[in-house]
């Protein structure tokens, strides 16, 4: 299946990277379809860029087209019955991740150098753990979302996927002119051990992240162990609210959506303010909670899926619960590729997600780890 909604000439442009745009982002004279084909029948040509994209021409990138996603970036799987799902290049029997996964597609595959995709419940995260490659959430509010679909305003972030943490630093300086990680991270982690979810996390993927750790020589200190099922069901709830706001206007034409988007306008429809104000709460506690972490480390880190992506058509698999957590805090995060820490299971896809205050610093640590494992 495709990657791509939309190939462009990738000499057309500046001199720069070449960049792939999750099709959720308006680029001057094309239709955003956000992957949905009632919005496609309806949307004309847009008139601007989106600031994101604005800015990475001036900066001299290349745009070589738009990706696929998720029907309405309401769903991280990756799947899109109707503009195709993506193949996962590292192992094409398993998903792809999503909602961004035409753009971690792009960059494992080669075809693109960054591309932009966007995170509200770990859609960046995702994709770029499922295909080995490396995703940036940003701190939200620090880059613009002006062209930029909505899923769920208070939860959006725009953010760039690589095939390694150079490409998702230059894919920073795109969204944020000068942007600059410094040379080298601070030596300490917290590491935060996940309870609660049910099957807890593979040990494969627990023994993947200690050992990039370890590599790197980091400092690693028991943060917490936490069980982030409330927390992600918080998460849902806000996104199938806001989402429901964003996309009431498509309810006249429920039939022509897929399953997952009428189920989720349904639910969000359904939900009452009192369930709103008490997952907001629970937000407030866990940016709190991530705050005072980060008072005592340097960073936060654990893995970012709890095993490997799911294979296609399996069920049940809880792709969200340790992602969207993160998006109530605000907090930027990034998605690093972990080797496996058993050489016979060279096999194993595996990411760690560090956590930090700024987007500078989850860069700089995740180079650090990335060079380690890179020096065997």
């Amino acid at each position: 299946m495709s990657t791509w909604v939309a190939r462009l000439d990738a000499d057309s442009g500046g001199d720069g990277p070449r960049l792939a745009v999750k099709d959720c982002i308006d680029i001057e004279g094309m239709p955003t379809t956000a992957g949905c084909p009632v919005v496609a029948e309806m949307a004309e040509p847009a008139r601007a860029d989106a600031a994101v994209v604005a800015t990475a021409r001036a900066a001299g990138a290349r745009v070589v087209g738009k990706t696929t996603l998720t029907e309405l970036c309401w769903s991280a799987s990756g799947i899109n019955r109707w503009t195709g799902t993506p193949v996962n290049p590292r192992d094409p029997r398993r998903l792809p991740g999503g909602s961004s996964s035409g753009s971690a597609v792009a960059v494992a595959s080669g075809e693109a150098d960054i591309a932009y995709g966007t995170d509200t419940g770990g859609s960046v995260r995702i994709p770029a753990a499922c295909c080995g490659v490396v995703g940036l959430k940003t701190r939200w509010g620090r880059v613009p979302v002006q062209g930029v679909y909505p899923l769920a305003p208070s939860l959006d972030t725009v953010g760039p996927l690589g095939r390694d943490v150079a490409a998702a630093e230059a894919g920073m300086a795109l969204l944020e002119p000068g942007f600059a990680a410094p040379g080298r991270a601070g030596p300490g982690a917290g590491r935060i051990t996940v309870a609660g979810v049910e099957g807890g996390v593979d040990p494969r993927v627990d023994a993947a992240v200690d050992r990039a750790l370890a590599m790197a020589g980091v400092t690693v200190s028991p943060a917490a162990s936490w069980d982030f099922r409330p927390a992600a069901d918080a998460a849902g709830v806000i996104i199938d609210s806001e989402g429901f706001k964003s996309n009431a206007y498509l309810m006249p034409y429920m039939g022509q959506l897929g399953p997952h988007v009428q189920r989720n306008l349904e639910r969000g429809a359904r939900l009452r303010p009192a369930d709103v104000a008490a997952a907001r709460r629970l937000a407030d506690e866990v940016r709190a909670e991530m705050e005072t972490l980060l008072r005592d480390y340097p960073v936060l880190v654990m893995p970012t899926l709890t095993g490997q992506p799911p294979l296609v058509g399996e069920h049940g698999f809880p792709l969200t619960v340790l992602t969207s957590p993160v998006n109530l805090s605000g907090l930027p995060a990034l998605a690093l590729p972990v080797p496996a820490a058993d050489p016979d299971d060279g096999g194993l896809i595996a990411s760690m997600q560090v956590i930090g205050e700024s987007e500078e610093q989850v860069l700089a640590f995740g180079r650090m780890v990335e060079a380690a494992i890179a020096a065997g």
